[in-house]
C-alpha cells in the first residue's frame, strides 16, 4: 500500500459545492495513504488546485494562483497538481504550457493520487479517462470539512447539453450512484450526528437507480425517513425535468427545506431557446407558481447570464421583469464567456463587453432592492439557525443559515456550532441578517436506529 506518511498537502478549491465536495474526497484519499494536512500552501509539499471551468474568470483565477506556485515551486521544490474541471477540459494544454505542473488529473482518477505521489509525479501526467460506474471505496474515504452539513453526491454529469454549457465536457455523461449507497451514506452521517443533508449532482432531479427502479422524488422519500438529519437540500435542479412529482416529493416532507435552487439563466423564451434550455419562460413560471403553491414562503434562488449572443435590449428587458416578478430571494449572475467545444461559442460573442456590463450591473442592483426588502421583512421575528461558525468578519459573532438559506450573523452566550438555535432578527441587510440567540434546541443523540 502506497505510503505518504512523509507528505503535507494543501488544497485550494475553486467553484461550485461540487468542487468543494470533491475536494472531502481527495483528502480522504491521501489521508488514507498517510498524508497530512497543511494549513496553507507555504507550509505544504504538495498542493492541489481544485478547479471550475464553467466561465472564463474561473479559470483565469487557476493560471494566477498558479503563478504564485511556480515561485514557489523554483524556491523549495513543492509538487503541483491540478485537478477537476480545467484538468479534464485542458490536460494536453496544461502540459504543454505548464511544464511546471507536476500532475493533472479529472474528477474519476483521484484514487490514482497516491501512486502518481509515490512515483515522484512522474509517469501519466494527464490522467483523465473517464469511468462508467462509481468508485464507493474512495467516497467512504471522505474527510468532511463540516461537522454539521454534509454533502452526499448522487449523480455526476448532464446530458442536456445546453449551448453554453461546458459541464457534459468535464463531468461527462449522466451516472446515478445507487440508491442503496445514497441511503447508506444519510444513514450513517446520521449516527455521527449531521444536521443537514445537502445531496449534490449537476442534474439532481435527473436521478435514476437502476437497481430499485427509483427516481429522485423516491430517494427524498426514503432520505427523509432517516430520522436524525433534520434538514435535506439539493442541488442542482434543471427547470426542463423539475416537474410536479418533485414538488410533491418536497412538499409532503418537512425534512427538505423549503428552499430551491432552480437556474433561470434568462427571461426570455427566445434566449432560452438559443440556450437549449428545453422550456419558456411561461413554463418556468409555471413552475413556480407550482412550488409556491404547495409550498407557501418556500425561499428560491438561482443563476442568471447576461450578454448571451444575440440578447437584444426587450431580450434583457425580458430578464428584468421576470427577475422582478418572481423575487428571488438570492441570485449569482454572470456575463456571457464561450467555453470550448459549446455550440454557443460558435454563434460569436457579438455583445460588447460594456453592454455586459452594464447589464450585468442593472440586474445585481435590482437584485440587491429585491433582496434587501425580503431580508428586511423578517426583522422583528425568531427564526431557527442552524450554527455553522464564526462570522468572517466579526470573530466576536456567531455565524449560521436559516432554512431559505439565508447568512444569519448573531450573538450567543454559548458556542452554536452544530446546533440549531432560535434567532431573534434585529436587523438586516441585502446580503444577511443580523440578530440575537433566543434559545438553543437540545443536541440528538450522536447514533440513531435506523432499519430500512
Amino acid at each position: 500500500m502506497t505510503n505518504l506518511s512523509h507528505l503535507a498537502y494543501y488544497i485550494e478549491t475553486f467553484g461550485c459545492q461540487m468542487n468543494e465536495n470533491d475536494s472531502e474526497r481527495i483528502a480522504g484519499v491521501l489521508d488514507a495513504a498517510g498524508g497530512r494536512r497543511a494549513a496553507s500552501a507555504e507550509t505544504s509539499g504538495l498542493v492541489i488546485v481544485n478547479t471550475c471551468a464553467v466561465r472564463a474568470k474561473s479559470e483565469e483565477k487557476l493560471y494566477s494562483y498558479l503563478g504564485r506556485l511556480r515561485g514557489m515551486k523554483k524556491t523549495r521544490g513543492l509538487v503541483i497538481a491540478v485537478a477537476g474541471c480545467v484538468a479534464q477540459l485542458r490536460g494536453d494544454d496544461l502540459n504543454a504550457e505548464r511544464p511546471f505542473v507536476d500532475i493533472v488529473i479529472g474528477p474519476d482518477n483521484y484514487h490514482r493520487l497516491p501512486e502518481l505521489l509515490a512515483a515522484g509525479g512522474t509517469g501519466a501526467r494527464a490522467l483523465t479517462a473517464w469511468s462508467d460506474g462509481w468508485n464507493e471505496d474512495e467516497r467512504r474515504l471522505l474527510v468532511r470539512a463540516s461537522p454539521t452539513s454534509a454533502f452526499v453526491t448522487i449523480m455526476e454529469g448532464c446530458n442536456n447539453f445546453c449551448s453554453y454549457c461546458i459541464v457534459p465536457f468535464t463531468r461527462g455523461r449522466e451516472k446515478f450512484r445507487p440508491l442503496r449507497a445514497v441511503l447508506a451514506d444519510v444513514e450513517t452521517l446520521a449516527r455521527s450526528g449531521y444536521r443537514e443533508i445537502q445531496f449534490l449532482g449537476q442534474n439532481v432531479n435527473a436521478y435514476r437507480d437502476a437497481e430499485a427502479g427509483a427516481a429522485f422524488p423516491d430517494l427524498l422519500d426514503r432520505a427523509a425517513a432517516i430520522p436524525g438529519p433534520e434538514w435535506i437540500r439539493f442541488l442542482t435542479s434543471h427547470p426542463r425535468s423539475f416537474g410536479p412529482e418533485i414538488i410533491a416529493a418536497m412538499a409532503r416532507s418537512r425534512a427538505v427545506c423549503r428552499q430551491l435552487h432552480l437556474p433561470l439563466q434568462s427571461g426570455s423564451s427566445a434566449v432560452l431557446g438559443r440556450m437549449n434550455r428545453g422550456y419558456s419562460r411561461a413554463d418556468y413560471l409555471a413552475k413556480i407558481r407550482g412550488l409556491r403553491e404547495a409550498m407557501p414562503g418556500i425561499h428560491l434562488s438561482t443563476d442568471i447570464i447576461v450578454g448571451f449572443p444575440g440578447e437584444t435590449e426587450e431580450e434583457f428587458g425580458e430578464t428584468m421583469s421576470a427577475l422582478a416578478e418572481i423575487r428571488f430571494s438570492n441570485i449569482f449572475s454572470f456575463r456571457y464567456s464561450p467555453r470550448p467545444g459549446t455550440s454557443a461559442a460558435r454563434m460569436g460573442d457579438d455583445i460588447p463587453l460594456e453592454v455586459k456590463r452594464r447589464r450585468l450591473a442593472e440586474v445585481q442592483a435590482l437584485q440587491k432592492t429585491i433582496q434587501t426588502g425580503i431580508h428586511q421583512s423578517f426583522v422583528g421575528r425568531t427564526i431557527r439557525v442552524l450554527g455553522t461558525g464564526r462570522s468572517r468578519k466579526d470573530p466576536a459573532v456567531f455565524s449560521g443559515r436559516s432554512e431559505g438559506y439565508q447568512v444569519v450573523n448573531f450573538s450567543a452566550a454559548d458556542d452554536p456550532v452544530g446546533r440549531f438555535v432560535r434567532v431573534r432578527i434585529t436587523s438586516a441587510g441585502p446580503y444577511s441578517l443580523r440578530g440575537e440567540a433566543e434559545a438553543f434546541e437540545p443536541l440528538p443523540p450522536r447514533s440513531v436506529d435506523y432499519h430500512p
